[in-house]
């Protein structure tokens, strides 16, 4: 393996290679950094040399790094980011910017969460884009490391821990999060269900059978934590990867799901749902946003961190 020599290594390589890592895409690399595509090109090649490695290979419409281009991005990106922050200071213009922000979160938070943001956007920041994707995971550290999202919002408690852990260790910890809003679960069914009315307890609703909302696909929430932590358990027959889907499905059939409270209004269907409390304790629910230090240097991303503050409090003020 090469060793490079970094007194004499090109450093406006590294840029290049920081926005082929970013987009994994030459063409948009490219674009990005006001170069061609055989220029981008002739750059990696310059790079692979140095390093010794062969960094990206083709992959479908883009690009996919190396293990060794994705050990040494986090560094180099992060480099890039405190110069850039360091010469030119807050120079994030809202109402001149075109910056592209992605954000991953539940079909729920977004329902709440994008009819501020885009009204933020359409007065502030008119040619700002959001793209937003599917919250896939309880822990986004990983796509937030890896620069395929921005900022993502939702419930990380194994994360806001691991983070609490570190601080108090001394460690520093390379992401920050900001409390967003609190909410609550409860059992949502259809009206007329035969759990509709009577005592809701909780044989009553361990015996029913159960859809659960899953981001990973596992038949096993923190409602089946808390259930196992008093020696019970449920019996989940359908698992979904949506808030919404879940509303819709209960609505005309016998299944039981648990919901954000405030998201029953925002569905359209609260006429077709029946929300009983839940008949076990279950942990607050915080909502934070969630973002890697790198990224949250730049002037761009904390207009992006307030607007989805202020999107929040919009929304949760009514």
């Amino acid at each position: 393996m090469n060793h490079p020599n970094f007194r004499t290594l090109d450093l406006n390589l590294l840029r290049v290679s920081d926005q082929v890592m970013s987009e994994r895409n030459l063409t948009r690399a490219a674009h990005n950094l006001a170069m061609t595509q055989p220029a981008v090109s002739n750059a990696l090649r310059r790079l692979r040399a140095s390093l010794g490695d062969e960094l990206v290979r083709r992959s479908g419409y883009g690009v996919e790094p190396t293990p060794r281009a994705l050990a040494l991005w986090p560094a180099v990106s992060d480099a890039l980011r405190r110069l850039e922050a360091s010469l030119s200071p807050g120079d994030f213009v809202a109402a001149e910017a075109g910056n592209t922000f992605i954000l991953a979160m539940a079909d729920a938070t977004a329902a709440e969460l994008m009819p501020g943001l885009v009204e933020i956007i359409e007065q502030d920041a008119p040619g700002v884009s959001m793209r937003v994707l599917p919250l896939t995971t309880r822990d986004p550290r990983p796509l937030l490391d890896e620069g395929q999202i921005d900022l993502a919002v939702g419930f990380f408690p194994a994360v806001l821990a691991d983070l609490t852990a570190q601080a108090q260790a001394g460690g520093k910890a390379a992401f920050d999060h900001q409390r967003l809003y609190d909410g609550e679960y409860v059992c949502v069914m259809r009206k007329g269900h035969p759990l509709a009315r009577g005592p809701f307890t909780l044989k009553r609703f361990c015996n029913a059978r159960h859809l659960l909302v899953s981001f990973s696909g596992r038949p096993f929430g923190f409602v089946d934590e808390a259930l196992a932590s008093l020696g019970e358990k449920r019996h989940v027959v359908l698992t979904v990867n949506q808030f919404f889907t879940a509303g819709r499905v209960v609505s005309s059939s016998n299944l039981l799901t648990v919901l954000p409270r405030h998201f029953v209004t925002v569905t359209g269907m609260a006429s077709e749902l029946m929300v009983r409390e839940l008949p076990l304790d279950l942990p607050p629910v915080h909502v934070d946003s969630l973002w890697h230090l790198r990224q949250g240097q730049r002037s761009e991303h904390a207009w992006l961190r307030l607007a989805v503050a202020a999107a929040a409090t919009k929304a949760f003020a009514r």
